[in-house]
């Protein structure tokens, strides 16, 4: 599996930038309630992130669940590492956690 080339592009995506959001749409037009929420939660932070739309390559939307084994999308990476999807991101973003592995994590926003 390691030759898969949807994760060699997944890796890259994940190392070449701080926080990476794969969703369905754009971070300007998002495609689903989920996606929306979450990059809802990273503009009131005033995150700067990448988001790829998986809806436009379906090797991509099968592989991003493959890659993390976890079943839905969306997914946020931050640093490298799968932080989760809308409901976790939901309860960190209210909770502080979001604010705080942004903050171990060397990531801007605004405080």
């Amino acid at each position: 599996m390691t030759d898969n080339p949807v994760f060699t592009r997944i890796r890259q995506e994940i190392t070449e930038t701080p926080v990476v959001l794969f969703m369905k749409g754009t971070p300007m037009f998002p495609q689903c309630g989920f996606s929306a929420a979450v990059v809802q939660a990273l503009s009131n932070m005033g995150v700067k992130f990448k988001g790829i739309d998986v809806l436009s390559d379906p090797g991509l939307r099968e592989g991003i669940k493959q890659f993390t084994n976890w079943p839905t999308i969306p997914q946020l990476y931050v640093a490298g590492e799968f932080v989760g999807g809308c409901d976790i991101i939901r309860e960190m973003y209210t909770s502080g956690e979001l604010q705080q592995l942004f903050e171990e994590k060397g990531v801007e926003y605004a405080r």
